[in-house]
């Protein structure tokens, strides 16, 4: 049972800290499935926006704590993945705004 291309890539998370990753270092951040690998993601981010990819690192962030009232739970687990694009390549989020 594999993913799919779209599966694979949750969100593109847009900050400011990323924003500075994006234009210093040629870095996008995105949200990721958690069952997805370096490899996998390489693969869906190069066939999704036509691009060539460096280097994929990922980053595991565990839910926090949280209580409502008298209920308490969880936030859920995410998984982030800081993709660095090859030099002259770029992935624009807001050509059409």
């Amino acid at each position: 049972m594999g993913l799919h291309l779209t599966q694979i890539l949750v969100r593109p998370l847009i900050t400011e800290k990323n924003n500075l990753g994006r234009e210093e270092r040629n870095e996008i951040v995105f949200e990721v499935n958690k069952a997805a690998n370096k490899p996998m993601i390489t693969d869906a981010v190069e066939q999704l926006f036509g691009v060539k990819v460096e280097a994929v690192r990922t980053i595991h962030h565990k839910g926090k704590a949280r209580r409502v009232g008298k209920w308490s739970g969880f936030r859920p687990d995410t998984k982030k993945a800081v993709v660095k694009l090859a030099a002259g390549e770029t992935i624009d989020f807001f050509k059409g705004v």
